[in-house]
C-alpha cells in the first residue's frame, strides 16, 4: 500500500506539473487540471424497532485529467472508499488511468476506463452519490475495468460503441486470459428523448455469461424520468445461475430544488436442490423519495428516505432516513 500511495502521489506530481499551459504548433492551449469529488452522508435505519444513526464519507474520488491537444487526452482517478468507517476498511483504488483519442465522432479510450454498461444510465439518473444506479448496485457489472472501447457517431442521431475488458473490474482484474466483450448502440430520434441497447458476453470453458440490458430516458422541460431492464445469465459463469431487473426514475427541477423519486424491483432464479432465490437477501423492492437542493455551485444537499422491501416475507424490511450530500470541484 505505501508503494501504490508514493505511486500516486509522484502520479500527481507530474500532472500538475505537465499541467502548465503552453501552446502546440496547431494553436491549442494544453492544460490540465486536479478534480475532487465527495459522498458523504448522515442517515439512521430503523430495523426491529431500533434505530442506527451514523454519519459516512462513502467514497471520495482525487483525480486529473490533461488534454495533449484537441484530440488527446489523460485521466487518472483515484478512488477512496469507506473513509471514516469504523466498522468497515478504508480501501483504495486506482479506478481510472487512461488515454483517449477523440476526433469527428471517433473515439477511443484505452487503459483503466469506465465500462459502458450502465454509464449512461448513471448520468441520465445523476444521484450517484445517492444511490448506484441498478446495475452498479446489484453487481450486473463493475464501473470500471482495464481493456479499450472504441465508439463511433454515425449521425447526431446514432451511435455505437464496442469494448473488450478484463472482466474482473477494477478492484478484482482477471488473471485468467477470459475477457468480456460488449457492444451498444445509443439513439435520439427526438431532441431530448434517448433509447439505448446493451448486450456483453464472457465466456469460461463452456458457460458465457451473458448480460441485456435496454434503457430509455427522456430530459426535457425540468422533468427527467428514465426506464431501465436488465437481465444477466449465468452470473460468474455458473450455469443457471440468472437475475433479472428493472428500475424507473423521475425528477423535477424547481429553481434550485429538485423533487426526485426512484423504484428498483429485482429477483433471481432458483438453483437447483435449493428452496430460496441464489440472490435471496437482496431480491426485492426499493423506493426513494427526497428533495436535492442546490445551495451553492458544486454542492448537492438531499434529505431523503429509502425503503427495501425483500422478495422473501421471512426477511426484515429495512428503512431509513439519509441527509445525502454530494461537494465536486
Amino acid at each position: 500500500m505505501r508503494k501504490f500511495t508514493l505511486s500516486m502521489i509522484l502520479l500527481f506530481l507530474i500532472g500538475s506539473m505537465t499541467g502548465q499551459s503552453f501552446k502546440t504548433d496547431d494553436n491549442f492551449k494544453s492544460s490540465g487540471k486536479p478534480f475532487v469529488k465527495i459522498f458523504t452522508n448522515f442517515h439512521s435505519n430503523f430495523t426491529n424497532g431500533k434505530t442506527y444513526s451514523i454519519f459516512e464519507v462513502k467514497r471520495v474520488y482525487f483525480g486529473y485529467v490533461y488534454a495533449f491537444n484537441k484530440y488527446f487526452s489523460e485521466k487518472v482517478n483515484l478512488d477512496v472508499e469507506n473513509l471514516v468507517l469504523g466498522h468497515q476498511q478504508t480501501k483504495i483504488y486506482l479506478k481510472n488511468a487512461l488515454v483517449q483519442y477523440d476526433k469527428n465522432g471517433f473515439k477511443v479510450q484505452f487503459g483503466l476506463l469506465g465500462t459502458t454498461a450502465f454509464k449512461l444510465m448513471e448520468r441520465c439518473w445523476g444521484n450517484r452519490y445517492l444511490f448506484k444506479s441498478f446495475q452498479d448496485q446489484n453487481g450486473f457489472n463493475p464501473s470500471a475495468d482495464f481493456g479499450i472501447v472504441v465508439t463511433y457517431r454515425f449521425f447526431s442521431f446514432l451511435s455505437t460503441d464496442f469494448s473488450i475488458y478484463n472482466g474482473g473490474g477494477y478492484k478484482h482484474p482477471r488473471p485468467d486470459s477470459t475477457f468480456k466483450y460488449a457492444f451498444g448502440i445509443t439513439l435520439t430520434p427526438v431532441k431530448r428523448l434517448l433509447f439505448r441497447a446493451y448486450y456483453d458476453v464472457m465466456n469460461y470453458k463452456t458457460t458465457a455469461q451473458q448480460t441485456f440490458s435496454f434503457f430509455v430516458n427522456y430530459n426535457g422541460g425540468g422533468l427527467n424520468v428514465g426506464a431501465e431492464y436488465d437481465r444477466q445469465i449465468n452470473h460468474e459463469m455458473v450455469p443457471g445461475k440468472n437475475y433479472q431487473g428493472c428500475s424507473f426514475f423521475a425528477g423535477y427541477q424547481i429553481k434550485k430544488v429538485k423533487i426526485i423519486a426512484r423504484y428498483d424491483y429485482l429477483s433471481s432464479t432458483i438453483m437447483a436442490g435449493q428452496t430460496t432465490s441464489w440472490n435471496d437477501k437482496k431480491d426485492g423492492q426499493t423506493v426513494i423519495a427526497g428533495l436535492e437542493i442546490h445551495p451553492v455551485k458544486g454542492v448537492k444537499v438531499t434529505p431523503n428516505l429509502q425503503v427495501w422491501i425483500p422478495n422473501n416475507v421471512t426477511l426484515q424490511t429495512l428503512a431509513g432516513a439519509y441527509l445525502s450530500m454530494e461537494i465536486k470541484f
